[in-house]
């Protein structure tokens, strides 16, 4: 059959071949598009036949009186004769065993034929398959729900219906319930020689403390591109923290008609995550269930209300004889003492808590490449100094296996969906400002395969563009040798006014007026921190493209005097975004300046060479970047970039821990400050993670609460059991 190649519509003649040969061979010819006609040796017509075939197969030795001169010429002649094979020259000589050993020499044949085929099929369904993705339907309402009404009111689809139509396959995805499920990383072996897509970063201005908008452009982008332009397209971002959600600010996951669904995820989820597929209570966790009248054993039928009182302990906090981690704030944690029991045998040192985001390991997540490198990454971490001031790491202290152990699942991004059913990876969740504040590399590197050669995969950097973006440029595009066609730059009208010297903006205070009334000197003064973030990116070679996310209050000549000023300063297009309100559909024409902005030429470099002094890398970054006219290392900053020096970590990239509040060090200076002298009050080592992070005046790990923090706002309905006010 191999040596047949293409029969389609070709008359075969089969001669000589009678019973289960004849017929598995008829079956053979058949199956590959042949017209078939079957002749007796002695038959009257087969000279006739021989005459008017293109092929014509020999089921058993020709006869002498058959010439060979009845057969046209240019007849591709096949014998499947045991004789022949068997170098058996007499067609009289064939018997009932012979016969029997050439119908197994041809189902033999039939079922290495049926293997290639399989395993080409098998192949084939491990190529990059296209998509078939059926985007859900929207219908805004006016005004806007809260962003939770909006989030329970669409019926996200099956997240296994959702992978299938992106080209996942079924052993590649790990499903959590009904609308998440892990994505394995073998994807990344199978699609190794798809091109990647393009790759889209989503920065901002200086942003006000409520936040600009950066999440709710990524996923009203990205529902612009699939939904509507009907171009491939992934939205990467962090997974939120429960700090800023239950603190200040959104959940980072959109918002309004730009968001990612569903939306509830809450402190159980950590207390009760799945192990190896399977969710349950530990022992010690039944035990407290019993204790509070709780007779289920099932993490999923718990209601709304016990698994409040579950998670949730009412301390008297004079009588805690336990220290914990938190992942949620706890200003109290900032400084504290520990070893005071008398078994401790004097070791009282004074020590601290981080919130969970800004742990190395955290920051080792979204940087890692693979397993094995988080592993290695994990077992370089420097977790103190022995007495002769070498470092001591975790493999030192050998826990390195189990700690990838406990980040074997975690590892996995999460697929999850839009409100208009378009795919997005919800994966690590680093702190913007002791880290580097950028979604996984793991999660951009399998969207950028999954999307395809013509396809976008969008991700989000923390804070502004000063912060988060010269991170991900600096640090995330290092390890993960990726780089961005272009970066899409979000501002608001609040927030350039703000910056032209209006009043201060502060969480849970209402607006004052001159937020909500068109004043356009305001407006025009605090471009100034727009045009300043431009030329940031301009530094690194990547088209920008500034999106303004418009509110209700912005006037039309408000809107239009920033993208003009945009534009004039050096951005590729500047367009307003209605997608709050109007989700994909509002920000077609921000995919639209992406698809266009991202076929320019790309001149992407770096800002510094790793093989700088530590202290000259701070210095480019506060001078190139921050606008400052010089850096000031305190006593102890100097100690310890002369330590990390010594003990061969001065090549590694810097993560200015800053405000983000600021271009400089002071939140109260907005616009853009200059000659200023950025002081580095100490400089801290995330060897695992592979940066060093300079801490710049007072920058805490541990966030605390506004005055009025928005768990306020936060409530159970008792009778629906329905959360509400969280977003």
């Amino acid at each position: 059959m191999e040596l047949l190649e293409n029969l389609g519509g070709k008359t075969v003649l089969l001669v000589g071949a009678n019973g289960a040969v004849g017929a598995a061979l008829q079956s053979m010819l058949q199956r590959e598009g042949a017209a078939i006609v079957s002749c007796l040796w002695k038959a009257p017509q087969l000279q006739n036949e021989l005459r008017h075939a293109d092929v014509v197969v020999f089921g058993s030795m020709k006869p002498d009186d058959v010439p060979v001169s009845w057969i046209k010429p240019g007849t591709t002649i096949i014998s499947c004769s045991h004789d022949l094979l068997s170098e058996k020259r007499s067609y009289s000589q064939q018997n009932n065993s012979a016969a029997e050993n050439a119908v197994g020499s041809l189902a033999i044949a039939m079922r290495m034929q049926n293997m290639v085929k399989a395993v080409e099929r098998w192949i084939q369904s491990r190529q990059y398959r296209k998509w078939n993705l059926h985007c859900l339907k929207l219908q805004p309402l006016s005004p806007v729900p809260s962003d939770i009404e909006i989030s329970r009111a669409q019926s996200p689809k099956a997240v296994d219906v959702l992978a299938k139509e992106i080209g996942l396959l079924t052993d590649e995805i790990e499903i959590y319930g009904q609308t998440k499920a892990k994505v394995r990383l073998s994807l990344l072996e199978r699609l190794k020689d798809q091109p990647d897509g393009k790759y889209v970063l989503v920065a901002g201005i200086t942003p006000t403390p409520l936040g600009e908008g950066k999440s709710t452009v990524t996923v009203g982008l990205v529902q612009a591109l699939t939904a509507h332009l009907k171009i491939n397209s992934f939205a990467c971002l962090r997974q939120p923290s429960q700090g800023p959600t239950f603190g200040v600010k959104g959940g980072a996951a959109g918002g309004g008609y730009a968001q990612v669904i569903p939306m509830e995820e809450s402190l159980y989820n950590r207390l009760v995550p799945v192990v190896n597929g399977v969710r349950g209570f530990s022992p010690i966790q039944l035990a407290r269930l019993r204790k509070l009248g709780i007779n289920k054993t099932d993490p999923e039928t718990l209601t709304e209300e016990e698994i409040s009182k579950f998670a949730r302990l009412d301390i008297d906090p004079s009588t805690i004889t336990w220290q914990r981690v938190v992942d949620t704030n706890d200003r109290f944690l900032r400084k504290i003492t520990i070893g005071q029991a008398n078994t401790e045998k004097g070791f009282v040192r004074q020590a601290q808590f981080d919130i969970a985001v800004a742990s190395e390991i955290m920051a080792i997540l979204a940087l890692t490449t693979s397993p094995q490198d988080m592993k290695e990454r994990l077992g370089k971490m420097v977790v103190a100094n022995d007495k002769k001031g070498e470092p001591v790491t975790a493999e030192d202290l050998g826990v390195t296996g189990a700690l990838a152990v406990l980040m074997k699942d975690a590892i996995k991004p999460t697929l999850m969906q839009t409100l208009e059913g378009t795919p997005v990876f919800v994966h690590a969740g680093p702190f913007a400002n002791i880290a580097h504040g950028n979604s996984s590399v793991l999660a951009d590197k399998i969207a950028l395969k999954l999307v395809g050669e013509k396809g976008f995969v969008v991700t989000e950097a923390g804070f502004g563009a000063d912060i988060g973006m010269e991170k991900f440029f600096n640090i995330k595009c290092r390890a993960s040798g990726l780089f961005p066609n272009v970066v899409v730059l979000v501002a608001t009208v609040r927030a350039l006014k703000m910056h032209g010297g209006g009043p201060n903006v502060t969480a849970g205070a209402p607006l004052k007026k001159e937020y909500t009334e068109e004043n356009l000197q305001l407006v025009a003064d605090g471009c100034c921190n727009l045009q300043k973030q431009i030329q940031i990116t301009q530094l690194f070679g990547v088209p920008v493209v500034v999106a303004l996310n418009v509110f209700k209050t912005d006037s039309p000549a408000e809107v239009d005097l920033v993208c003009k000023i945009a534009k004039e300063s050096g951005a590729f297009d500047a367009v307003p975004c209605n997608h709050w309100s109007a989700g994909g559909r509002g920000a077609v024409q921000l995919a639209q300046a992406v698809e266009k902005a991202a076929s320019q030429k790309n001149s992407f470099k770096y800002l510094y060479s790793l093989e700088l002094p530590i202290a000259e890398k701070i210095r480019i970054i506060a001078q190139k970047v921050y606008g400052a006219q010089d850096i000031e290392l305190s006593p102890v900053a100097q100690s310890q970039v002369d330590r990390y020096t010594r003990q061969g970590f001065g090549n590694l990239p810097i993560c200015m821990a800053k405000t983000h509040l600021s271009l400089s060090h002071q939140p109260e200076r907005k616009g853009v400050p200059t000659g200023f002298i950025l002081p580095i009050s100490d400089v801290r080592a995330s060897i695992g993670a592979g940066f060093i992070y300079p801490l710049v005046g007072t920058m805490s790990t541990m966030p605390g609460l506004p005055t009025r923090p928005c768990f306020y706002d936060i409530d159970l309905d008792p009778v629906t059991e329905q959360v509400k006010g969280l977003f």
